[in-house]
């Protein structure tokens, strides 16, 4: 089991910048589907979560060939690119999901409680009201880069595994 914490203080900024962050994993991840098909095959698991403070990174399986799929991520996190037509479908699709947490009462409400509770959040509302005036491709660009930039690293190795 390895676990990867990419903690950037960039991400908290603004509304923008965690929806530009959320555009950003949601890619990443599609970029990754393909490559990463085999190791799934191979009953290697990895995930990809868009934490509150940076990317969480979670690799498990076998680990003869679980550095390879972890070394993976990390390339197509370093290489990152995307097309306009990628950026365009996953915005739709972020959309979507904004609004699928608007309209449920539940998650509203515990959006709010947590607005409440803690310092520096920012809103579903702010996010989805963001996401709809409209990304720019640039702006991911340069929020990529800002965010690799300035990066803080925390680790969890667990299993069978050496030094």
């Amino acid at each position: 089991y390895v676990r990867f914490h990419l903690i950037s203080p960039l991400i908290q900024q603004s509304a923008e910048n965690i929806v530009l962050f959320d555009t950003f994993v949601n890619i990443l991840s599609h970029n990754l589907g393909e490559p990463a098909y085999e190791a799934d095959v191979a009953q290697l698991e990895y995930k990809l979560v868009a934490g509150e403070h940076g990317l969480i990174i979670r690799v498990k399986g076998f680990n003869h060939k679980l550095p390879l799929l972890f070394q993976l991520i990390i390339d197509y996190l370093s290489d990152f690119s995307f097309t306009p037509a990628v950026f365009e479908m996953i915005t739709e699709q972020l959309k979507k999901t904004y609004f699928n947490i608007l309209i449920k009462p539940e998650t509203l409400a515990k959006d709010v409680r947590l607005l409440i509770l803690e310092h520096g959040r920012w809103s579903m509302i702010d996010k989805y009201q963001t996401l709809m005036k409209g990304l720019s491709i640039e702006a991911l660009s340069s929020f990529v880069e800002a965010f690799k930039s300035q990066l803080f690293v925390e680790g969890l190795v667990q299993g069978n595994f050496t030094s």
